[in-house]
Parts: C-alpha cells; structure tokens; sequence
C-alpha cells in the first residue's frame, strides 16, 4: 500500500513538473504591450462568457477611447476584419516566430490603413468586410502605431482585445504564459463546490451544493468535516472558481483544475490554448442547465460524453470517480492561475448504498454522439451527433391554441426541450403550417424560436407539401408566421447643409433587418453598422455639397424590401 502510494505522489509531481516546463516553453519578451499605458486587465483567456470561453486578454484603456495601439511585435498586417459584432474593427498581425496578434474593438485605423480600407470597403460596395493585404502592403516594426483603441462590436466598454495565434492552426494561447508584466500573487478563490449522481445525466438533476471555507492562503476544505456519504457509487464534481490579479478586485477565469481520488489524478484542465472551433465547447465545461437556471457557473472536474475538446487530460475515469467499495476515500482538487499560484481543497467521500435512491426515467431519450430524431404529426427535429453533450430526457409539447392570437401565426406554438439544456450544433426543426399558403406566401415565412430571454428569427425554407423548415442552435419554442410586411425607413431631413452625418434606424415588425444599402445619385455610400441597429454615414468627399438624390433600400429576414427616395441638399 505504501509503494503504490508513493507511486502516485510520485506521478502527480511529475504531471505538476510536465505543466511547469509546458508553461517555460512559451517565449517571454517577445511581445510588447500593445499600449503605453500600464498593463491592467478587465478579463483573461480562459474566462467564461455566454456560449464561449474568452480566447484573449482584455486591457483597460482607462475608461477611454482613442488610445494609441502599437503592435506587439515586428511582422506585417495579414488580416482585417470589420463587422457590426463580435471584434468590430480589428487588425491581425503575423509575426517571423509562427505566431499573430489580434487587436479587436478598435476606432480608426492609421492614416494609410484606413485610406486602404476604405478603397477596398468601396470596391466591395460592403462596410463589413475581412481583408488580406498582401504581406509587403503593410509592414511593422516592433511599437509601430498601428489604430485607435475603441468600443466596436460586442465590446460593452472601452478597451482593447488582444489575442495570440498559432498563425498555421488559429488556434489561442494564453497571453499570461507569455511573460507580461501582470503583478500576480493572488491563488484563485474557490467559491462554491457541486456534486452530481453520474448514473443519470447531469441534465436530469440539479447539483448538490457543498459549503465551503477558507483555512488559510490557498487553502480550503468543506464547512462540514466530516466525509460526504452518497447512495451512487459514480460521482463527479463541479467548481465554483475565479481568480484575481495582486492589487485588483475584478474576477477573472482560472487556468487549471485536476481532481485526484486517493492522490491518483482522475482528470485536469488547463486552458492554454482554445480553437475558435472548440470554443462553444465551455457550455459543456460548465453546467450549462445549473447557470441557465440559478445564475453562477460550475466548472466540471470531468468531461461530458459529448465534449471532444483536448482541454482535459484523457484519463480511464474522465473525472467520474468510482467508489467501489464502503470505504473512506480521499478527494484533492487543485486550482491554478496562469502564473502557477495554487489554491487546494481537501476532503473524504465514502459510498453507503442505504442511500441509494431510484431515479429510473421513462420515455424517448436523446443520446450525445449520434444523430436524433423527434417526430410529432405537425413538427419534426433533428440532430447531428454533435449537438449533446449528455443524454436528455424528451419533453415536447405543442400548443395549437397560440396561433389563433395572432394573424400573422401559421402554425402551433411547438415546444422542444427547454433554453437550460445547451445545443453544440445546429438543429433543423420542420413545422407543418395550418394551411396551403400560395409559392409567392411561402418564400415569405419565418421560424421564431424563444430560448429563455432570447429570440431568434429564421427564414424558412419550403419542404414536401405544407412543412417548412429552419436551423436553430438552441431549444425552446418555435413557432412558423406569414410575414408580409417591409421594413420602415425613417426620412432624413431636406436640408443636410448643417448636418455632420445621416443615421438611418430601420424598424422591422420581426426585427430582423438582413441588408441595408444607401446610395447617393445612384453611388454606394460607406455606412458603418456598429451593434447592428443603427446605420450611420459621416460626410466626406462621396457626399459633396448640392442637390442630390439619396436612395435606400432594406430587406427583413423573409425577404421583404423597402426602397425610399428623398432630394436632399448637401
């Protein structure tokens, strides 16, 4: 007993030392701060977000805007990328040592590279666009003055998004590994620690929440003693967890988590590099139903059968510990930040079948891993075998009461599933409509669906006889309308003599705008769309003062236009 026990202390030194050199390996000094004030964070890679990780650093700007932003290392600009979410104005570098640099939620570009931008914004008759200049277009030197930080896109407040990129696989590294000046000598904080039965899914149940307390610097262990007696002999655990920077009070995401039974490793992850392919993966990380219901987020200590990221390590057990016996066991559960600072909770489990309880489920189920399918006599869903990440129990309800409250509703309000329940890929659902509609009628259908405090809205697509369908990539309700309706334009003012820019707020009774286009005497005008509501054009060259006619046109989701002209004077 005491050879094996040395033998698995032995092999958790030696995964605890393998991590060690893995963060050694990342080149310290390379890259410089992208700005020239001190480096201070509002968020961290690895944090979680809605339906993502954070895949780079967040960097205060001060509460400003129109900070100077360098880049970050010598190399040339390879990629840029303007859209109304997401990174708004962002720019990626390439650098000699295989690696990029994304600087995302910016304001004006350099003099050169805004004229650039603007050239090819107007060839391409689009504001949104990714551009690739060729590699010679737009060289760097280390500290080059590259953009203006700002607020675009998704960003809910002024600061810059940086990244670092395997240029050849895009794949995110952490930015903290790379040796920033970032006071760090806090350990992350554990807050909250959650248990779940592993004979059911982790969909059919809620977590038993297990108080915890703080014992000293780092250190942690259950308000209760004594050993956690359970009536299932599969457990695994989820963490509450947040990190913090020396001398500041923002939480941020932690690096790394393993959990040992009996001092051998049964699982661990260790967030230092994501791919944007992976990263709608963190909802199987979390659980997703326990946020979506109660609001904090749980962090499993092992995989879901329908996770197939590499962010934990491959063990037999994949974190769900096995207790084949009555005896007292052992739990370590061991929490990192990206600068090594460790926080450690220690406590016993210890299996007593007199509490087992029957939790047997009927009824058609989903399975992660393979394609489903649900059929109703007016509604039909599928699935790819990657859209769960654990089995769930069908729940469908459909009530054909609904479409009477509105004229504009063809079919049933259908409910699948509820929003707590996260779906990786898209489903298709099929709707059959309460009754023949023309083919011009049928090219004008939308699908709505309504997961918790979101809506979502599709065109649909006609199939066999009266079903339409839609890909949604999330449950709830989903209900088919007729929209015949255009979009509404709001008119300008005659006179522009006075103005500094035109604005345009299109309404739409789904919503839902799809393009927008303005022309002056019959020429594209750049109007930018920053957070998707509002377009917006700034008077330069392309509007010249006199008398013009200005022209616009907007399209809805279903593929209603509205084209408005006015004589305007410049």
């Amino acid at each position: 007993m005491m050879t094996m026990l040395k033998s698995c202390l032995a092999g958790c030194l030696l995964f605890s030392a393998t991590l060690q050199a893995q963060v050694a390996n990342y080149p310290k000094g390379y890259f410089r701060n992208p700005l020239n004030i001190p480096m201070q964070l509002v968020a961290n890679f690895g944090e979680l977000r809605t339906n993502h990780w954070h895949m780079g650093l967040d960097i205060r700007t001060q509460q400003k805007e129109n900070l100077p932003v360098y880049a970050a290392a010598d190399g040339y600009i390879a990629r840029i990328k303007i859209e109304p979410f997401g990174f708004g104005r962002a720019i990626y570098i390439n650098h000699p040592n295989g690696l990029t640099t994304l600087y995302a939620h910016l304001n004006d570009f350099a003099p050169a590279i805004e004229q650039w931008v603007k050239e090819q914004q107007y060839k391409q008759q689009s504001w949104a666009v990714e551009l690739t200049p060729p590699p010679s277009l737009f060289k760097l030197a280390k500290g080059d003055f590259i953009a203006y930080s700002g607020n675009t896109g998704g960003s809910q407040g002024p600061h810059v998004h940086f990244e670092i990129r395997e240029t050849a696989t895009e794949k995110c590294l952490n930015p903290l590994l790379f040796g920033f000046p970032i006071a760090d000598a806090v350990p992350p904080s554990l807050v909250r620690l959650g248990m779940y039965d592993r004979n059911r899914s982790v969909y059919a149940q809620s977590p038993q929440l297990i108080g915890l307390r703080k014992t000293g610097t780092g250190l942690y262990n259950l308000v209760k003693a004594a050993p956690i007696k359970v009536g299932t002999d599969r457990i695994s655990f989820a963490l509450g967890a947040v990190d913090y920077f020396t001398g500041s009070t923002n939480p941020n995401g932690i690096y790394s988590a393993r959990i040992l039974l009996d001092n051998v490793l049964q699982s661990e992850f260790i967030l230092d590099t994501i791919s944007y392919n992976d990263t709608r993966y963190m909802n199987a990380h979390i659980d997703y139903r326990y946020e979506a219901l109660v609001g904090p987020y749980l962090q499993h200590l092992s995989r879901m059968p329908g996770d197939i990221t590499n962010i934990y390590t491959v063990t037999p057990t994949e974190g769900v510990l096995q207790l084949n016996d009555t005896a007292v066991h052992t739990v370590r559960i061991e929490v990192r930040d990206a600068a090594q600072n460790l926080s450690t909770l220690n406590f016993d489990v210890q299996y007593d079948a007199r509490l087992a309880r029957t939790t047997a489920v009927t009824g058609e189920k989903w399975y992660p891993q393979q394609v489903n399918v649900f059929e109703a006599t007016d509604f039909e869903v599928f699935s790819t075998e990657n859209t769960l990440y654990d089995t769930v129990n069908v729940a469908y309800n459909a009530n054909t009461a609904t479409y009477a409250s509105s004229s504009a509703s063809i079919s049933p309000l259908h409910t699948f599933l509820q929003p707590s329940i996260p779906s990786h890929d898209n489903i298709t659902v099929r709707l059959k409509i309460t009754s023949p509609l023309s083919s011009e009628a049928m090219d004008r259908i939308v699908i709505k669906n309504v997961s918790g405090s979101r809506t979502y809205v599709a065109k649909a697509l006609p199939q066999r006889g009266d079903w339409v369908s839609a890909k949604f990539r999330q449950f709830g309700t989903f209900q088919a309308f007729l929209d015949t309706i255009p979009p509404t334009i709001n008119a300008p003012q005659a006179d522009l003599s006075r103005a500094t820019r035109l604005v345009f707020t299109p309404k739409d009774n789904f919503n839902e705008i799809k393009s927008f286009r303005a022309e002056v005497d019959g020429q594209w005008l750049r109007f930018t769309n920053d957070k998707g509501k509002v377009w917006s054009y700034k008077f330069d060259e392309k509007f010249p003062a006199g008398q013009h006619e200005l022209k616009v046109t907007v399209e809805d989701e279903a593929g209603n236009v509205t084209t408005q002209s006015w004589q305007v004077t410049r």
